[in-house]
């Protein structure tokens, strides 16, 4: 599974609103300018952050975007299915109904709980982690090694 560049663009834009929020709301263009993103682009993907309540715009001369929330409340699974949908690896995973085989299928089972363990590691990291550096807990790191430090 790759996540596409409208998440991989909207988690850059929730960064950039996050480290940059003083008084003021944000203008697209000074977002363009400091992500690389084009105005247009960043516009579409807004519209769809302010339809999640993600951000908050302000219209006019001194208008902008705005966090609805503080980056420690946004994780990057919820970004995700704002972005992209449901955080599933197949269709039939979130609906049985989908597939015809779901019934007897000897994977499925496999891929549900793939995705679930993917959807919760993406929820458990915050935007606020993100720009602080945190690096994600990996429960599977080797406990005997002295490098290893339960980080990936």
């Amino acid at each position: 599974m790759k996540i596409s560049a409208r998440s991989r663009y909207a988690t850059r834009i929730l960064i950039d609103l996050a480290m940059n929020e003083k008084d003021a709301p944000i203008r697209t263009t000074a977002i363009a300018e400091r992500t690389g993103i084009s105005v247009q682009f960043i516009e579409q993907i807004l519209k769809s952050l302010k339809q999640a309540e993600l951000v908050a715009s302000k219209r006019g001369a001194m208008g902008g975007y705005a966090l609805n929330r503080r980056p420690e409340d946004i994780s990057l699974g919820e970004i995700i299915r704002v972005m992209e949908g449901p955080l599933c690896l197949t269709d039939c995973c979130e609906d049985a109904e989908l597939c015809m085989r779901s019934g007897i299928c000897m994977t499925r089972d496999a891929w549900r709980r793939v995705s679930a363990i993917m959807a919760s590691a993406l929820d458990s990291l915050k935007l606020s982690d993100v720009i602080s550096g945190v690096p994600p807990f990996c429960p599977n790191a080797p406990d005997d090694d002295e490098d290893a430090d339960g980080f990936c």
